[in-house]
């Protein structure tokens, strides 16, 4: 085994873009990206968000959340509406389309987790959530 396929970045690496493409090809018939579909999680666990709360949760940076929620808002993922308190402070509501898909979006989620972790026992796949927690900080 060479040095670098040894690598814990190289390991890390790899395994995300198999994830991700994974889950990406999985949501690519509703025409969302896994990151995405990350948004509308954080808005089916609270209505209401601000970006900044959703970047907080999802740990992205504004810049990137803004052309994401843009996009979603377009495609009808998102309805963006001004706070009812104060008219600058925009909230993130969920489209109907969002709340239409959720359960089979959710179901996606679910089979695309099981498969990429298809290999792993119970206890192994406890145990890398675990570590990739504990990785995350």
């Amino acid at each position: 085994m060479t040095q670098y396929e040894d690598c814990i970045i190289f390991l890390l690496a790899k395994a995300y873009q198999k994830a991700h493409a994974h889950f990406k090809k999985r949501l690519q018939g509703q025409g969302l990206t896994p990151v995405q579909h990350l948004v509308l999680e954080a808005l089916w666990e609270e209505k209401g968000l601000s970006a900044g709360d959703i970047g907080k949760k999802l740990m992205l940076d504004s810049a990137t959340l803004s052309g994401i929620l843009e996009r979603m808002a377009e495609r009808g993922w998102i309805i963006k509406e001004s706070d009812d308190v104060d008219k600058r402070f925009i909230r993130i509501y969920l489209g109907d389309k969002a709340k239409d898909m959720k359960a089979f979006l959710i179901e996606e989620r679910e089979r695309a987790n099981e498969e990429i972790l298809g290999a792993l026992n119970l206890e192994e796949k406890v145990l890398l959530k675990r570590l990739l927690r504990d990785l995350r900080g």
